[in-house]
């Protein structure tokens, strides 16, 4: 589908709304990155209010100014992501990891599931947490946190 007959935009000014030239018009849009992981900022799916898939932008910047600006708004907002500047504490129970950690955005607590899942290595010093309520913490560079946190990513991971 060519990304130039897909307008997104707001109406309200809190609903992201999506028309395709000539075809339909969603009332609710969520956009969400199909692979944020291996192929960021590409592969730009836009989902209904149910979740469904609407279509997927291969190229995300070849949407008018418009409506790549309103993408932009929405997917900052889905993937806020908080950088981790200390790891205070962890402990495993049942499963869940719970953490409290001061990140750039204050003081945060927060559990993480399944680590085999939710802990991403980016690299062999960047690592990625996914919350149960689908929050991102960033550590930019393990080896760069005081002793205590790196020692407490140690024995959690």
């Amino acid at each position: 589908m060519n990304p130039q007959t897909l307008k997104l935009f707001y109406e309200p000014k809190d609903r992201l709304r999506l028309t395709i030239e000539g075809e339909k018009s969603y009332h609710t849009v969520r956009p969400a990155w199909a692979a944020p992981l291996s192929r960021p900022n590409t592969y730009l799916a836009l989902l209904d209010g149910k979740g469904d898939e609407i279509v997927t932008v291969s190229n995300p910047n070849l949407l008018s100014a418009e409506s790549l600006a309103a993408a932009q708004e929405e997917l900052r907002r889905r993937y806020l992501t908080a950088t981790v500047l200390i790891v205070k504490h962890a402990k495993q129970e049942f499963g869940a990891t719970y953490w409290t950690v001061e990140t750039d955005r204050g003081t945060r607590d927060f559990v993480t599931q399944n680590l085999q899942e939710n802990a991403v290595w980016l690299s062999p010093t960047h690592l990625l947490l996914l919350d149960v309520d689908g929050s991102r913490f960033e550590i930019t560079n393990v080896e760069s946190l005081d002793a205590a946190s790196q020692k407490y990513i140690e024995m959690i991971l």
